[in-house]
């Protein structure tokens, strides 16, 4: 199945609503069987979290938007943007 990255940016000074919303999202992704290879925050240069990156098996990008319409992030209007990109792992441990 392909490997898809999908990249969400939060928006800024949005950490309060990060950290509020973040068990319900937690909860939530943890129920995504099959669908999540890794996953986890992005980084600021302060080390505060500021996004989040997953690499996912999806059968297209639809799905990765449906995927992504479900997160209480996005829910709850988190994300400053989102990218969609196909990924291909050809260095490193295989994904």
């Amino acid at each position: 199945m392909p490997l898809y990255v999908l990249a969400c940016f939060d928006k800024e000074n949005a950490l309060d609503l990060r950290m509020a919303t973040r068990e319900a999202h937690l909860a939530w992704a943890r129920d995504q069987h099959g669908k999540i290879r890794m996953a986890g925050p992005m980084l600021s240069e302060s080390d505060a979290m500021a996004g989040s990156l997953f690499f996912l098996e999806a059968e297209n990008e639809a799905e990765v938007r449906a995927f992504n319409a479900e997160d209480p992030y996005t829910k709850a209007g988190l994300w400053d943007r989102v990218e969609i990109k196909r990924f291909r792992s050809t260095l490193g441990q295989p994904l």
